[in-house]
């Protein structure tokens, strides 16, 4: 069974949970006598569920990243071969900037 992943950048992912942390603290440290205490413990329940939804979120899109389904070995082999392409493809072009130089310009 092949499963067909979209994928995702770093920077599509919304990692942002201090404003939901931020607010289950907030409805925490209010001043509260008993009568408030049943409201307070749904809205702490409600915020706690947010962020757990978020999390889940952020874990699920976290799968979909190019690469994450490699193994660490692999990924450094990949960024390796990756390093020695990069090193030939400069090499080359330094080398034909050079033959180019040698010759004059035909304008």
């Amino acid at each position: 069974m092949s499963t067909v992943r979209s994928t995702v950048t770093a920077e599509d992912i919304d990692l942002d949970f201090l404003p939901i942390i931020y607010q289950f603290l907030r409805c925490l440290e209010k001043e509260q006598n008993q009568t408030d205490l049943n409201r307070v413990a749904l809205e702490a329940t409600q915020r706690l569920s947010d962020l757990q939804n978020k999390i889940c979120l952020a874990r699920e899109q976290v799968q979909k990243l190019a690469g994450v389904e490699c193994s660490p070995t692999e990924q450094l082999k990949k960024l390796d071969a990756l390093r020695a392409q990069l090193a030939l493809k400069k090499k080359l072009l330094s080398k034909y900037k050079a033959e180019g130089a040698g010759e004059p310009s035909s304008a």
